[in-house]
């Protein structure tokens, strides 16, 4: 028995990382898979393909959830297409590194209006589709920077700690309407992103997690498949860690 079947889901940036990882591991459980991308139509082409191989719908949509109106177009065009949306991952996100002295006001909005403004946009555009389901599950990409800061990501950090506030909330304002809303809190996490670190760096990173090693895009997967499926019906307003024990 897949643990996804016949669910929707809509996960935003997921054409690299740990939300291609997300996609994929959902397509393997038996979810119907929409996806958004923002400039990388090959990628999106082919990850379609590959999640259409394990027997699913599937459908990328270019989209910048970022933008109130973009993601309200966006349930709309998915609710026609898949006929519900059971699971809304908020994923999509960027980092504009600088330390505080350093940042411009340009760095610090652009990050907030991707990374935390998107989660509210997308997640007040399938509520109402939820609360006529009366169900639904919303997971929400915070970070372990959002837990515990991080010297040069104050732009990050705040945008990663109001996802984790603004997750709470919705869990107390929808649980009545079985909508449930959860936090991920990756670590480090190994894809194309941290690929260019110089391997001593990552070494260092590597020795300081006490499971000793990096995580992998399907380690935050696997966590997205047990709070998106009917496995964690009584959990909400939680924030899961996926980082090898970093913050223990």
């Amino acid at each position: 028995m897949k643990l996804l079947e016949n669910k929707t889901a809509l996960i935003t940036g997921a054409t690299r990382g740990i939300g291609k990882g997300i996609a994929i591991k959902f397509a393997q459980q038996g979810a119907n898979v929409a996806f958004t991308y923002s400039s990388s139509i090959e990628a999106a082409k082919e990850l379609e393909e590959e999640l259409k191989s394990y027997g699913v719908m599937a459908k990328g949509y270019q989209s910048n959830a970022a933008k109130f109106d973009a993601a309200q177009e966006l349930a709309a065009a998915v609710l026609k297409e898949f006929g519900s949306i059971d699971i809304l991952i908020n994923n999509a996100g960027i980092t504009k590194d600088n330390l505080l002295m350093r940042i411009s006001e340009e760095d610090f909005d652009n990050v907030i209006e991707v990374n935390l403004k998107s989660v509210f946009n997308l997640t007040k555009a399938v509520i109402r589709p939820m609360m006529k389901q009366r169900s639904g599950s919303i997971i929400n990409m915070s970070s372990v920077v959002g837990l515990k800061g991080n010297a040069g990501q104050t732009n990050y950090a705040a945008s990663k700690a109001g996802i984790i506030g603004f997750s709470k909330s919705v869990a107390l304002e929808l649980g009545s309407r079985n909508i449930r809303s959860n936090v991920i809190a990756p670590g480090f996490i190994e894809t194309e992103m941290t690929a260019s670190l110089a391997e001593e760096t990552v070494k260092e990173w590597r020795n300081s997690i006490p499971l000793k090693r990096g995580g992998t895009p399907e380690d935050v997967a696997n966590a997205c498949v047990f709070l998106a499926s009917d496995m964690s019906s009584y959990i909400t307003g939680q924030t899961l860690s996926v980082d090898g024990g970093m913050l223990t």
